[in-house]
């Protein structure tokens, strides 16, 4: 998957927003204030980060080549894919999915109802 196809894919989440809060190098996307994904290059390879369960993430690192440890986030929680590496496209979209619903599931009752609205 190019990172353009997964910026848009990215920004067609209920309430997402794309932001450059950390400078122009790292686009982070956002539902109600809070990160669930955030693009970059680095070292001239595009990345995505996502959010995950820890169980998930360790068994994610073990498994792909392309995904390390959040790199710049906590280890525990999030988890950096390679978009040139052997993690396939459903596997992007799966673990942005994923990410996004682990971050709307953990947001107050009332800001969840707003998104079901949008």
């Amino acid at each position: 998957m190019k990172q353009q196809e997964l910026e848009e894919y990215l920004g067609k989440f209920p309430g997402s927003e794309g932001s450059y809060p950390f400078g122009p190098e790292a686009l982070v996307y956002k539902v109600m204030g809070k990160m669930f994904a955030l693009v970059a290059i680095h070292q001239g390879v595009p990345q995505v980060t996502y959010k995950c369960q820890p169980a998930d993430g360790e068994v994610l690192v073990s498994q792909f080549e392309g995904i390390i440890p959040g790199y710049h986030m906590n280890k525990r929680h999030w988890i950096t894919v390679s978009l040139s590496s052997d993690v396939n496209d459903a596997m992007l979209v799966d673990l942005a999915d994923k990410s996004y619903q682990l971050v709307v599931s953990k947001l107050r009752k009332v800001d969840r109802e707003a998104l079901l609205q949008l």
